[in-house]
C-alpha cells in the first residue's frame, strides 16, 4: 500500500507579496516569515501599522526586504500611493491581525495605510488573526472573521500559552506553518482552474415526527474542507449540504442547503449533469420513516414500532448517469474488511474512486477536526495517514488531479466546443 507524499516545492519566484504587519505581541514572527518568503523567491513589500511601528524598529523589516517599509499615508511631504501597492501585489499577507485590525478589515475603516492597501488590492489576501483567548472568543470577533471568509482566507489560530499567561486559541501560527499554507496556495491555485466541481455534505434527517428524527453523527467538516479546497485551486464549486453547524460563509462555493436524502437527491439529480467533478462525501440515510406523523407521537407504550422504506441510493443513481468525461468520486465507511468492502462499492456504483474512512482509526472520521483516509483505485491504494480535514482534502484534490487530469482536461475541451 502506498503512502501520499507530503512533498511541497518551495518557490515563489517572481511572486509580489505585500506582508501588512499589526501591533500584536507575536509581530517578532513576522520577521523570520518575512525572511522566508524572501529566502523562496518572492519579491516582498512591508506595511506596518503607526502601533506596529512602536513595537520593532521598521529598519528589521527594510533591511531583509530591500525595500522600503510603509507606514503612513504621507512620509517626507510625499503621498504613498496605496492604490498602486493594491494592483502590484500577487498575493497580501497580514500576521500578526489583532482583534483591533480584524474589526477595521472586516467593516472597511479605513484609517491607517495597511486597512486603505487591504480596500484596494486586486488579489487574493491570507488573513492571520492573533490575540488573547477571550479576545479571540468573544461573538463581535467571530463576527469580524465570518465576515471576512466571504473574501479572503482566514487562517485560525493556534492552541497554546498566550502572552497573557492564559492557555488557548489565540496564538500566530509558526512561520514554517504559515509558509506552508502559502505554498500550497500557489502550488494548487490553478490546478482546478474553470472546472466545475460538485460536493455532497454532512448528514441527512429523516423525520419520524413534527419533532423527532433519525440521523447520524456527521458534521459536514470533511465535505466542506473539499468545497474550499476545489475553490482555492480555481473551481466553480457546488456543495449540496444537509444540516450542520458550520460556518458556510466562503468565497466561490454556491451552496444549497438541504434536510432530507430525498431532498439531497432531487437537488444533485438536478445539478449533476453539468458538473466535471462529482464528490460525494455525504452520509446519508440509508432509510426514513414511511409515514411521517405531522404532530408529536405521544408516548403510550413501551414500545414503539416505525415502519421503515429504503431512501434512493444517490451514488449508485448517479454513478449509472455518469458520462464518460465526468469523474465521479465516493465516500466509504468501513470498520472490517475494509478496502475489500470499500472496492466492492468502488465497483458496483460505478465510481472512477472512492476514499474510504475507517471507524478503526482514531481521530478519524465523525465529530473529529482530524481524518485518515485511504483513496482506492481498481488497481491500487494510497494511505494519507492522520491530518487536519483541510489538508486532507488538499490531499485528496491533488491525488485527482494527478491520476485523472487527462480525463479533466477532454471534460473542459468537450465543453467549451
Amino acid at each position: 500500500m502506498k503512502k501520499i507524499k507530503k512533498k511541497i516545492i518551495q518557490n515563489y519566484k517572481g511572486k509580489k507579496i505585500l506582508l501588512g504587519v499589526s501591533a500584536g505581541i507575536s509581530l517578532y514572527k513576522s520577521i523570520v516569515l518575512l525572511r522566508l518568503l524572501i529566502k523562496n523567491g518572492a519579491d516582498v513589500k512591508v506595511i506596518m501599522t503607526p502601533d506596529a511601528a512602536k513595537f520593532i524598529n521598521p529598519i528589521f523589516f527594510s533591511t531583509l526586504s530591500k525595500n522600503k517599509v510603509y507606514i503612513d499615508f504621507v512620509k517626507d511631504n510625499q503621498w504613498e500611493n496605496h492604490v498602486e501597492l493594491g494592483l502590484w501585489a500577487d498575493l497580501m499577507i497580514i500576521a500578526p491581525v489583532t482583534a483591533n485590525t480584524l474589526a477595521k478589515l472586516a467593516n472597511g475603516c479605513s484609517d491607517n495605510f495597511l486597512i486603505a492597501t487591504y480596500l484596494s488590492l486586486k488579489c487574493d489576501v491570507f488573513i492571520f488573526p492573533s490575540m488573547d483567548r477571550d479576545m479571540y472568543k468573544h461573538s463581535s470577533t467571530k463576527s469580524n472573521i465570518t465576515k471576512l471568509k466571504a473574501s479572503s482566507f482566514v487562517i485560525e489560530p493556534n492552541f497554546g500559552e498566550l502572552a497573557s499567561g492564559v492557555v488557548g486559541e489565540g496564538r500566530l501560527p509558526e512561520p514554517n506553518e504559515i509558509i506552508s499554507h502559502i505554498t500550497s496556495y500557489f502550488v494548487n491555485q490553478y490546478k482546478l482552474k474553470d472546472k466545475k466541481v460538485l460536493i455532497t455534505a454532512g448528514p441527512t434527517h429523516e423525520f419520524i415526527d413534527s419533532v423527532r428524527y433519525m440521523s447520524n453523527l456527521s458534521s459536514g467538516k470533511m465535505g466542506f474542507s473539499l468545497a474550499k479546497a476545489a475553490a482555492n485551486m480555481g473551481a466553480n464549486v457546488d456543495l449540496v449540504i444537509g444540516p450542520n453547524s458550520l460556518d458556510l460563509n466562503y468565497n466561490n462555493i454556491n451552496t444549497h442547503k438541504v434536510v432530507s436524502a430525498k431532498e439531497m437527491y432531487k437537488k444533485v439529480k438536478s445539478l449533476f449533469s453539468s458538473f466535471d467533478i462529482i464528490i460525494m462525501a455525504a452520509a446519508v440515510g440509508d432509510y426514513r420513516v414511511k409515514k411521517i406523523s405531522n404532530k408529536k407521537l405521544k408516548k403510550h407504550n413501551l414500545t414503539m414500532n416505525l415502519e421503515l422504506v429504503q431512501n434512493k441510493d444517490i451514488l449508485f443513481e448517479m454513478g449509472q448517469r455518469k458520462k464518460s468525461d465526468q469523474i465521479l468520486v465516493g465516500f466509504a465507511l468501513e470498520d472490517r474488511d475494509e478496502v475489500v468492502n470499500a472496492r466492492k462499492k468502488l465497483i458496483s456504483k460505478n465510481l472512477d474512486m472512492i476514499v474510504l474512512n475507517s471507524l478503526n482509526n482514531e481521530g478519524s472520521c465523525f465529530v473529529h477536526n482530524t481524518n485518515s483516509v485511504k483513496m482506492i483505485l481498481q488497481d491500487s491504494v494510497v494511505s494519507t495517514g492522520l491530518d487536519t480535514k483541510d489538508n486532507i482534502a488538499v490531499y485528496i484534490l491533488d491525488f485527482l488531479h494527478q491520476e485523472f487530469l487527462d480525463k479533466i482536461k477532454i471534460s473542459i475541451t468537450n465543453k467549451s466546443l
